[in-house]
């Protein structure tokens, strides 16, 4: 029975994504998804994971383009379009990933507020006192360890822009000026790339614990 619903159900979670403008198609969506047995909470945990997982993935990213632009830096001499066209390569992966973290960001949002939402108007609906007070402490408390992760996870994705445009002023003006003296005018903005890059990295860091605190207190 089980694969006769997720034969009916897999189609239409591929066409009706989470749309944060879409109330309608959202709903179709979670109706589809509580179908496979899995409601706003799950869908919410696997959301967090993803975007944790997007975040550890973008920080490695940082830390390689890192690297690449540290190498052009130090460069003594060569073919310096290859070491230009592997940074770029570097940078591009980098955007990518950072607009990865910025689009599960969103995703998290959008079923932790409709999730919150639902809550609270099921919690209307309890007749024991005892039992809706206590449902909506649960919800309070849930909101307040939300409200630490989300905020977490956008100064992170917030840092990487600043980081991600110093790179790409970087790479822009290699580009320009395959010559030494571009190379000497980088070597004047590493150490303070460096520097972002390794805040950023520690705020991501922060986030990625965070999300699994949650996870672990969702479960």
């Amino acid at each position: 029975m089980f694969k006769n619903v997720f034969r009916w159900v897999l189609p239409v979670l591929v066409m009706v994504p989470i749309v944060p403008g879409c109330a309608e198609g959202r709903k179709v969506y979670y109706a589809a998804w509580e179908k496979l047995g899995s409601e706003k909470r799950d869908i919410l945990v696997s959301r967090v994971k993803a975007a944790r997982d997007d975040q550890a993935t973008a920080k490695e990213q940082f830390k390689t383009t890192l690297q690449k632009f540290q190498e052009v830096t130090n460069f003594k001499g060569g073919e310096l379009e290859s070491k230009y066209k592997k940074l770029n390569a570097e940078y591009e992966r980098c955007k990518e990933k950072a607009d990865n973290v910025s689009t599960r960001v969103r995703k998290v949002e959008t079923v932790a507020g409709d999730m919150f939402a639902e809550w609270a108007g099921e919690n209307k609906q309890y007749t024991d006192p005892e039992k809706r007070r206590a449902s909506d402490k649960m919800l309070e408390d849930t909101k307040v360890k939300y409200g630490q992760l989300i905020a977490l996870m956008k100064k992170s994705e917030e840092k990487m822009r600043p980081v991600l445009a110093k790179f790409n002023d970087n790479v822009m003006w290699l580009k320009h000026n395959l010559n030494a003296s571009a190379i000497s005018s980088l070597q004047g903005t590493a150490g303070e790339i460096e520097t972002d890059v390794q805040a950023l990295i520690k705020d991501m860091e922060s986030s990625i614990a965070e999300a699994d605190d949650f996870v672990k207190q969702m479960k």
